[in-house]
C-alpha cells in the first residue's frame, strides 16, 4: 500500500453514502412522465453509476422516453429544466448525506499522499458540499467532477503532475473500474453503498478486489 503516490476516490457511494439519494431524486423530478419510461430510465441509472446527469437525463429523453410516448419537441429546454430540478433538489439532500466512517485517521495514516475525488458528480455542487461538510480539508490534491468525464479528468491531472503513479482508485461502480484499467491504475470497489446490482458477479468475472467501506484502508496500511 505505501507504494502509492496518489489515491483517487469515487464520491457517491464512497465518500458519501448518496447513491440512493440520487436515485430518489431522479425519480423525483421525472415525475409525470410515464412510468415504465422512468422505471427503465432508473435501471439504467443503476447499472451505469459514476456518469454525469447531463449525459443520462439526455439518454432519458433521446433513447428512453421516444418508446413510450411522443419524442419531446422542446427537448434541449426539458432537459435544461430536469437538469435544474435535479441540483436544486440533490444538493440540498447531499447536506444531511452520511460520511464514510474513519476520514481523518486514514488521513493520518496515508501521510502526504494527495487525495483526489473524482465523480460523476456536478463539480461546482460536489465542492460546495465537501465544503459544507467541512471535509474538503482531506482532499489536498483537489475536487474534480461533470461536466467533464473521469477518464478526461484523470488523464488530464495526469498530465498536470498533480495524479503520480502508481495510484489506486476506489470506486463503486463499472465505470470507475473500466477506467482505472484503461489507465493503468490500481482499483478496489467499495461495496457497502453501491448501487451496482450485479456488483458481486462482476468484480468476481474480473478478478476486482472489494472491500466493504473506505475506513478498512486503515487495517490494510497497517500491515506495511
Amino acid at each position: 500500500m505505501n507504494k502509492y503516490k496518489s489515491i483517487i476516490f469515487d464520491c457517491d457511494g464512497v465518500i458519501l453514502n448518496s447513491n440512493k439519494i440520487k436515485t430518489e431524486t431522479f425519480r423525483n423530478i421525472l415525475r409525470g412522465f410515464q412510468e415504465n419510461a422512468i422505471e427503465e430510465f432508473i435501471n439504467y441509472h443503476q447499472n451505469n453509476g459514476g456518469i454525469s446527469r447531463y449525459i443520462k437525463l439526455d439518454y432519458f429523453l433521446t433513447n428512453i422516453l421516444p418508446k413510450y410516448s411522443k419524442f419531446p419537441e422542446d427537448k434541449e429546454n426539458i432537459l435544461l429544466s430536469l437538469i435544474a430540478n435535479y441540483s436544486n433538489e440533490c444538493k440540498e439532500c447531499l447536506y444531511k448525506s452520511e460520511v464514510a466512517d474513519n476520514l481523518e485517521k486514514l488521513k493520518t495514516i496515508t501521510n502526504d499522499i494527495p487525495w483526489i475525488i473524482v465523480s460523476g458528480g456536478d463539480q461546482k455542487e460536489l465542492r460546495d458540499v465537501f465544503e459544507y461538510k467541512n471535509l474538503s480539508k482531506f482532499f489536498n490534491g483537489g475536487i474534480f467532477g461533470s461536466p467533464e468525464n473521469k477518464f478526461d479528468i484523470i488523464k488530464r491531472e495526469r498530465s498536470s503532475g498533480l495524479i503520480k503513479y502508481p495510484a489506486l482508485f476506489l470506486g463503486d461502480s463499472k465505470l470507475d473500474h473500466k477506467v482505472a484499467k484503461s489507465l493503468n491504475i490500481d482499483f478496489l470497489f467499495v461495496s457497502n453503498w453501491t448501487d451496482f446490482r450485479g456488483y458481486a458477479s462482476y468484480c468476481r468475472d474480473n478478478s476486482v478486489e472489494t472491500i466493504n467501506s473506505v475506513s478498512e484502508l486503515i487495517d490494510i496500511f497497517k500491515k506495511f
